[in-house]
């Protein structure tokens, strides 16, 4: 009895402590996870990085336009100069001398009755010897190499070339913006060859090393507006990119005021000129182009988002600013296709824009648009030569109209649709070229008349269409650089510029022919513009839209837009 009252007590004994343990243990538990739990409540969140575009950063924390991007655009605008003088300086160095005049030892009376007459074309007849051009015969390619009676249509090969030469190198210096160089190093190397070409045209022997070299211009000079334009409207918000991109052509109104200053001082010998202008675009590369930036948008698409958000915190500090400590930069390739740098470097560089159906067609509007407008562009400033004015007088005026034809763009473009002020200006430039046919008639008449002082009508006409084509051409690399993603951009504003050269390289055919019919190459250029302002109403409107980084990006977000404007109708 008393063995089993022990054994009994044994037992509970053991069961008691048992459970005294288990609860024990239980209450160890729920303070260690309750410790744990009161420790997750007052310990800090793990960080998270805060991950937004370039153009977020640059709307909500760089600052849409201070005066980083201020200064950025200034220095990078700069090198419009030049670009506008090695264009436009044929208008000085292949000019037809107006005067000549017999050699004092001369007798022939041929030559004193073909000098009554005032007019160059009277000097075929003559032998060489017995007459001299007034400005002497280093004044002009035309004056020095003899392009005159049969021989002038060669006179018009250079600036032909020139354009063509501008025609294949924006192709080249586009894609090397796009693909390898960037912005930044493709305007430098644009400058440095501008700066060399531009002086081995000062030695041409001939007529055809000349033309050769003007063609080498023209492909060295056609990085500096492709890239220039880019580089600039890459850093600034959204609201901005309209006048930033017109600051440009300031400083390209200031180079073409400059030329008829620079040449009047070299106007009895040619090649100085060239030597002077190749000069300045070599300054500028060692003084002022080392403090521009690169682009963060292509840096960003090209895998090298480190770089890119190093110039976004340059940007936001001189803007007194900060970016927040976790900030990181979205990647812009679609979800599922890696996040990674290669990765996304490999996704943009496989997109090409004339694969892409939408972005094909898109581009060859505006390229057709862009050929009537380059045409008629530079076709009225090589004209001028044919208005009995004065040529320095001429080239100045049409000058000074560049400069309210940025201001009028600049403030139109904050206004109005890209579309709308294109084909407007188109239009107009058109219908002033048209109107000029009407006092073109008694042009040939007048031009014998020394003391002709030329018709003001026209004069005034043709400064109206100039600067409405002057506007319509600015507005187009405005509209190009909307319409296109950053890992193309820079490839489609060359495709548009080739366009505007390709018209550019035939006008000077039709102005030499317009030297024995000047109503045929004001008709010319009225048709084409009036089709060019046609033709963009092909093209969307841009106005406000984002920029967006990839070909696919930017299908994807067009169509969605596209779907809800269908959805609330």
């Amino acid at each position: 009895m008393a063995k089993n009252i022990r054994s009994e007590a044994r037992h509970w004994l053991v069961f008691y402590t048992q459970q005294l343990g288990k609860d024990m243990e239980d209450q160890a538990q729920n303070l260690v996870h309750g410790n744990m739990q009161l420790a997750e409540r007052v310990a800090p969140p793990p960080a998270t990085n805060l991950e937004l575009t370039v153009e977020e950063v640059v709307e909500e924390y760089v600052g849409s336009f201070g005066w980083s991007q201020f200064l950025h655009v200034l220095l990078v605008s700069l090198a419009w100069i030049f670009d506008s003088q090695n264009t436009l300086v044929t208008i000085f160095s292949d000019a037809q001398p107006s005067a000549w005049r017999c050699i004092n030892n001369s007798s022939s009376s041929l030559c004193l009755s073909s000098s009554s007459k005032g007019d160059v074309s009277s000097v075929c007849g003559l032998m060489p010897g017995t007459w001299e051009w007034v400005s002497g015969h280093t004044s002009s390619i035309i004056a020095e190499w003899g392009l005159i009676c049969d021989r002038r249509f060669l006179a018009a090969i250079p600036a032909s070339l020139f354009f063509l030469g501008s025609l294949l190198g924006s192709a080249f210096f586009g894609h090397l913006a796009d693909a390898s160089l960037g912005r930044k190093r493709t305007v430098l190397l644009s400058c440095l060859l501008t700066s060399v070409t531009a002086f081995l045209t000062s030695l041409s022997p001939n007529i055809w090393i000349y033309s050769l070299l003007r063609f080498a211009n023209g492909f060295s000079r056609s990085g500096i507006g492709i890239c220039c334009i880019v580089l600039a409207t890459e850093v600034v918000g959204r609201k901005w990119r309209g006048p930033v991109s017109q600051y440009g052509f300031f400083f390209f109104a200031a180079g073409f005021l400059s030329l008829p200053l620079i040449a009047y001082h070299t106007r009895t010998n040619w090649r100085n000129l060239y030597k002077i202008l190749s000069l300045l675009p070599l300054a500028y590369s060692v003084l002022f182009f080392p403090f521009v930036s690169e682009s963060p948008r292509w840096l960003l698409v090209r895998g090298r988002s480190k770089e890119a958000l190093d110039v976004l915190k340059t940007f936001a500090r001189l803007n007194g600013k900060t970016l927040p400590e976790n900030l990181c930069l979205a990647n812009p390739s679609a979800p599922g296709e890696g996040g990674e740098n290669e990765a996304l470097t490999k996704n943009c560089t496989k997109e090409s824009l004339w694969r892409t159906k939408w972005a094909a067609i898109r581009m060859i509007t505006v390229m057709i648009a862009g050929f009537g407008v380059g045409f008629v562009y530079y076709g009225v400033q090589l004209n001028v030569e044919n208005l009995n004015f004065n040529l320095y007088f001429s080239v100045g005026l049409n000058a000074l109209m560049e400069v309210p034809a940025v201001v009028i763009g600049t403030i139109l473009l904050g206004l109005t649709g890209r579309r709308l002020l294109f084909s407007l200006s188109a239009f107009l430039a058109g219908i002033s070229c048209l109107l000029c046919i009407l006092f073109a008639h008694g042009k040939r008449a007048k031009k014998a008349d020394k003391s002709s002082t030329g018709n003001w009508a026209q004069l005034a006409i043709e400064g109206i269409g100039f600067m409405a084509a002057s506007v319509a051409f600015d507005v187009l690399y405005v509209y190009c650089v909307e319409l296109f993603p950053t890992n193309v951009r820079n490839f489609a504003v060359s495709q548009s510029r080739q366009a505007l050269m390709l018209g550019a390289s035939i006008a000077p055919l039709l102005v030499a022919a317009g030297r024995l019919s000047p109503s045929l190459s004001f008709l010319v250029f009225g048709i084409l513009s009036i089709f060019s302002g046609v033709v963009s109403w092909w093209l969307p409107e841009t106005r406000d839209a984002p920029l967006y980084d990839t070909l696919k990006q930017q299908e994807e977000d067009e169509k969605n837009k596209v779907a809800n404007q269908i959805t609330q109708a």
